[in-house]
């Protein structure tokens, strides 16, 4: 037995902290706290407490209650969980006076009042923690509730509800023996719905549940309703360190230290008959975005029957028939919240006997294509500016957004040869996802640690399930709507997801489902493969093929990335090796090439051979025949990137990696040839001996020559600039391919503007060297062809050395371009593959550092070798242009350091141009008094 203390004034002494406020004191929390902003309200209170707060202010029909703190959380969780001093005093004394307001008393045996338990952090967190309602329900107030409400049925069912929920929530016990007696009932009476069971069931049920409740705890139910509250609120807290919770925050890049907040509300219910309900909705479309109330309800329900998916729900807009004057008043009430926080927001709410009440709102988890549209619409309604709406959308969602998808062509094929399992079901999360069927969390994400592609499906997803929805690529469920918790979480990770498809027969314990379609009978079992498109709500059978999306018809996303373009100052270039890849990344909005690799022009079929004969040939004369062979290829291939560019910038890096890449590897090669010697002694006649023997001399002669070119540490040999140096050839060769190309195409009428990048240089003598080469083969092709080529000749900084001679570099450099990939392994002193593979991901899971280094550019270390070489560059040459072209320029994070150290661009893959695009607009904002 709680013992209830004397203090019931509800205000906490002068010298005590105050860990618990009413839902009308915000004022009061304003003069105390005084906030810089919402966000430090949000923190205080939690994002549901917070918004409570103001839609109490605004007078917006809210059930009267209170907060406890997220301090009061932390400092539980500090103080080896047990209530800071005075919190429970305090949380008591609100209770009182929840009571006085209300006209009721908590746990009544006449006429109770009762209240939900519920958590809220500052950001939201959509089912990771927990609730439990009917707090103050036992076996004297529900007879008393009984007597008042004259609706057993009503009352009996709030009452399991609390025994359950208590159970699962704050004990610990599995949900399945609770949902195990209601199957059990159920068929018993012959019925399918929890709608259709009577008084008399849910009160046996109850009883039932009781016992289950004994049985697991070795204790009866708690009849005190404050013994209850107590519990709760120590179970609410204890949640916040909850694995699905932890498991969510890793996902989303939530810190741990933020606590949750515990709400304490009257309960309102929307089980009271049929003129009661409850509903979550949101003032937008979440999926795609537009102008309209989306979500579901139930009617003769309590709010979990909605999120669980556990029912089929009815479509909000069914509300303005069945119930006009209520559509009417929420609808206003929708409209009222989002002008408030000018943002979409999800509401859930109760109607008790055909009266409405606002129970939550909190700013709406969209897809990609949905927040991009909304920020738009928003932005052009007036509702916020341009810059705002640059912020509210994340380079992730642009990068979903261009996520693959399967054509109409693609499943039209499918489903005339019958692989269409679902033709329609609820479009919970968009775009195209192919895996194979995992039925359970944790089989799926054992699946996908192991590499596999993932579908997980389930009857409805629980928050108990995050871990494995956020390891798959898509998630089906036979159960739930729009607003379940399947569809919330998967669209809040932009992961593909199909709901409520429920012509499946999902049979977890056997994993495995029976479908029934036009074409017949379909079991899939885990491991079978599965395709679904979570935009319309289809799902296939096997591995359907997917298509890039067409960036051309994405209005809305353009009409913003010209708003990035208008406030970022970096440039976004690409990375581009083919004429395809160059047209492909001026479409996404590449203002030119930071990057053309030419190591990979040689590794196309008819060249290699080509590329062979010259590492094979021993004489330099063999060597030269060799390169004039791959001359015209390469000149072809910058022709195409000269004229897809039309006067943008192409900046075309040297050859870079080892000779050995071309050639077959050494133990390959030692198979190949003991394996010829052994076919040999079977053959029988001359020719076929005579041609054995020149295939066996050939391959000695390579074998011969990968020896020679073995190196212990091959990504710090003879590569790069060096290469250039020792087969001085190769570098003639491709200089005067970029000279010739650009002569040809400037002869057409077409601008050129080609910059030769010298790659791993470390001492600027090896520059010079190239240097020489470039003048006297640029000398030779203006005088064959009578045509001047504009070019500027720069270098990659990718070796610390060269990062700290910089100044002297940029001497005769009259560009630098980081590449970053090398520049980290060099600075790190570790090999990225066997570093990524053996220890790096483990040292960010033990905290040893903050990141990858190789996903999130190092600030620190590596960044101010990057400082240093700007600072050094430029002072040596007033203007240096300046970029970065590994994978770090399309990495947000890295952008934002670009743009502070003062880099006129990045140059990342063609697919990541519009993040980049965004992101460096952001960047802009961030760090930018005044965007020009």
């Amino acid at each position: 037995m709680t013992v209830i203390p004397a203090k019931t004034n509800g205000e906490p002494a002068a010298t005590e902290t105050a860990w618990v406020y009413r839902f009308d004191e915000l004022d009061r929390i304003e003069a105390e706290l005084k906030p810089k902003d919402w966000d430090d309200v949000k923190a205080f209170l939690g994002g549901k407490g917070a918004n409570l707060f103001q839609m109490t202010r605004l007078g917006v029909p809210v059930p009267p209650g209170f907060t406890v703190t997220t301090d009061a959380c932390n400092a539980y969780l500090a103080n080896d969980r047990a209530f800071p001093e005075g919190m429970w005093e305090q949380e008591v004394a609100a209770m009182k006076a929840l009571e006085a307001s209300y006209g009721k008393g908590f746990g009544d045996a006449h006429d109770p009042l009762l209240v939900s338990c519920r958590s809220g952090s500052k950001f939201s967190m959509p089912g990771m923690m927990d609730t439990v309602l009917n707090i103050g329900l036992n076996d004297a107030s529900a007879e008393g509730m009984v007597k008042v409400s004259g609706d057993e049925r009503f009352v009996f069912d709030a009452y399991r509800r609390l025994v359950q929920m208590f159970g699962c929530v704050v004990m610990g016990m599995p949900d399945e023996p609770f949902e195990g007696v209601i199957e059990d009932v159920k068929t018993e009476r012959g019925v399918h719905g929890d709608e259709e069971l009577n008084a008399d069931e849910w009160r046996r049920i109850t009883g039932r549940f009781k016992t289950l409740y004994r049985g697991f705890t070795g204790k009866d139910f708690p009849q005190d309703p404050y013994e209850q509250l107590e519990l709760a609120t120590r179970a609410v807290f204890n949640s916040w360190f909850g694995k699905r919770a932890v498991d969510y925050r890793n996902a989303t890049g939530i810190r741990h230290d933020l606590g949750t907040a515990v709400n304490i509300q009257v309960v309102v219910f929307g089980n009271m008959g049929n003129d009661s309900g409850t509903g979550v909705a949101f003032t937008r479309d979440p999926v795609d975005g537009r102008r309209m109330l989306y979500g579901d309800y139930l009617m003769n329900a309590q709010g979990e029957d909605v999120v669980a998916g556990i029912r089929n729900t009815k479509r909000i807009a069914d509300l303005k028939v069945e119930m006009p004057e209520v559509y009417a008043e929420f609808a206003a009430i929708c409209e009222q919240l989002e002008v408030f926080y000018k943002d979409m927001q999800d509401v859930e709410f109760t109607i008790e006997r055909g009266k409405l009440w606002m129970l939550q709102t909190r700013v709406g988890k969209r897809t990609a294509r949905a927040a991009i549209k909304i920020a738009v619409d928003m932005a052009n309604e007036g509702l916020i500016d341009r810059r705002e709406a640059l912020v509210r959308v994340t380079p992730d969602q642009v990068d979903m957004l261009l996520h693959p998808q399967f054509s109409n062509h693609i499943k039209i094929e499918a489903a005339e040869k019958g692989l269409r399992l679902v033709e329609k079901a609820v479009n919970a999360s968009p775009g195209a996802a192919v895996g194979r069927a995992a039925f359970d969390a944790d089989r799926a994400e054992s699946m996908a640690k192991d590499g596999t592609p993932v579908i997980m499906v389930r009857p409805e997803t629980r928050p108990d399930d995050v871990h494995g929805m956020i390891a798959s690529k898509g998630i089906l469920t036979s159960r739930g709507g729009a607003t379940s918790h399947a569809a919330v979480v998967a669209r809040q990770f932009g992961t593909p997801a199909v709901c409520g498809a429920e012509g499946l027969k999902i049979n977890v314990e056997s994993r495995m489902f029976v479908v029934t379609t036009d074409a017949g009978v379909f079991e899939v079992h885990e491991g079978d493969w599965l395709s679904i498109d979570g935009g319309t709500g289809e799902v296939f059978k096997g591995q359907l093929e997917t298509q890039d999306p067409e960036f051309e018809r994405e209005e809305e996303l353009r009409e913003l990335l010209t708003w990035a373009d208008e406030t970022r100052r970096l440039g976004v270039w690409a990375n581009a090796d083919y004429p395809k890849d160059a047209e492909r990344a001026r479409t996404y909005g590449a203002e030119g090439i930071g990057l053309c690799r030419t190591e990979h022009m040689f590794f196309e079929a008819e060249r290699l051979p080509v590329v062979q004969r010259m590492i094979m040939a021993t004489t330099r004369e063999r060597r030269v025949g060799a390169l004039e062979l791959l001359l015209p290829m390469q000149r072809s291939d910058f022709e195409g990137l000269f004229r897809a560019m039309e006067g943008r910038p192409v900046i075309i890096r040297l050859l870079d990696p080892p000779l050995h890449e071309f050639l077959p590897g050494y133990e390959e090669l030692l198979q190949e040839l003991s394996d010829l010697k052994v076919r040999l002694q079977h053959f029988h006649t001359l020719s076929e001996i005579d041609a054995a023997l020149r295939e066996v001399r050939e391959k000695e002669d390579m074998l011969a020559r990968v020896s020679e070119l073995r190196e212990a540490n091959p990504m710090l040999g003879l590569r790069g600039v060096r290469l250039g140096v020792m087969v001085p050839e190769i570098t003639d060769m491709q200089v005067r391919a970029i000279f010739e190309a650009a002569a040809r195409v400037i002869k057409e009428g077409v601008e050129v503007h080609p910059e030769i990048m010298v790659p791993l240089i470390s001492d600027v003598g090896e520059f010079l060297k190239m240097l020489e080469i470039v003048k006297r083969v640029d000398a030779e092709v203006e005088k064959e062809t009578g045509v001047n080529v504009p070019h500027k000749v720069g270098t990659m900084i990718e070796i610390p050395r060269a990062a700290l001679t910089a100044g002297e570099i940029a001497e005769h450099a009259e560009f630098f371009s980081f590449g970053t990939n090398d520049l980290t392994q060099t600075a790190y002193g570790i090999s990225r593959d066997d570093a990524e593979a053996k220890f790096l991901i483990p040292y960010v899971e033990a905290g040893v550092i903050e990141s990858n280094p190789f996903q999130h550019l190092d600030r620190i270390g590596v960044g101010r070798l990057i400082e240093i070489a700007v600072e050094e560059g430029r002072r040596a040459r007033p203007g240096l242009h300046i970029g970065i072209c590994g994978e770090h320029g399309g990495d947000p994070n890295s952008i934002e350091f670009c743009h502070m150290v003062g880099l006129d661009y990045v140059s990342c893959s063609p697919f990541r141009v519009p993040v980049a695009r965004l992101a460096a607009a952001q960047a802009a904002i961030e760090h930018d008094a005044v965007v020009a």
